[in-house]
């Protein structure tokens, strides 16, 4: 089989280290069939070199607390090599229609293709919402193993209010009107995240608390609910991606 790559963007080690534990939890690779970049601190072309997506199963990209629509004077250097990174590779992933799936930063990252704006407009603060999915999410190969309304851990400052030219919506949360979209047949971004069980999520409260998701003053109360809440479907999205891809 060949590799997935997953690209990850925290700097944060225990924030970067569990996301990539819950993607390997969850999705059924191991360590050779996942690949893992930290764009944060490695070019992606020193890491891998040029990408060819042929050499790829897949690509994953997970989330963290870069934001497209963050004024540009605030993006460190970092961010910025990122942001265009991620723009030359989706790009190219678009065109080849090649398999890829971005939890929460991918909503950022493909939410502005061909047309469409990302902004602050529909943010949502951490926690578990119902997701519904609409009538394409249900027929979806991918997104229509979940419920048709299914529980997800969530938390983000900025969302797709103008989807791109040609994308396909199929989940909404009564806040947001984009929860997930697919470009193509095999592109597929998520707003909420996939990845996420309550100690993935306990631990982002601690480590995300003085990034302005939250009043640091609610944080016992946000982790209270965390545990109190059902969320049990949506990691079924990463074992599904890699049932479809896995080549």
């Amino acid at each position: 089989m060949k590799p997935f790559l997953f690209l990850g963007t925290r700097a944060e080690d225990v924030a970067a280290d569990g996301e990539y534990d819950a993607v390997l939890r969850f999705s059924g690779l191991d360590e050779g069939d996942l690949r893992r970049v930290r764009l944060e601190s490695v070019p992606l072309a020193d890491a891998v070199g040029v990408v060819d997506t042929d050499d790829w199963s897949g690509i994953i990209l997970g989330g963290g607390p870069f934001n497209v629509s963050d004024p540009l004077a605030d993006k460190s250097a970092a961010q910025l090599r990122v942001e265009g990174e991620l723009r030359a590779l989706v790009e190219q992933v678009v065109a080849a229609d090649s398999p890829f799936l971005g939890a929460c930063y991918g909503i950022g990252t493909l939410g502005v293709l061909d047309g469409g704006r990302v902004d602050r407009t529909y943010a949502e603060p951490i926690g578990a919402l119902p997701v519904t999915l609409t009538a394409a999410g249900c027929d979806d190969p991918l997104l229509g193993v979940l419920p048709a309304t299914f529980e997800a851990f969530l938390g983000h400052k900025e969302a797709v209010s103008v989807l791109p030219r040609g994308a396909v919506l199929l989940a909404s949360t009564a806040t947001c009107p984009v929860h997930a979209f697919r470009l193509g047949r095999r592109v597929y971004a998520t707003q909420f995240h996939p990845e996420l069980d309550v100690d993935g999520l306990i631990t982002r409260i601690g480590v995300y608390r003085d990034y302005g998701y939250f009043d640091p003053a609610d944080a016992e109360g946000l982790i209270a609910a965390a545990r109190a809440a059902e969320v049990h479907a949506p990691p079924r999205l990463l074992s599904r991606f890699v049932e479809l891809f896995a080549r």
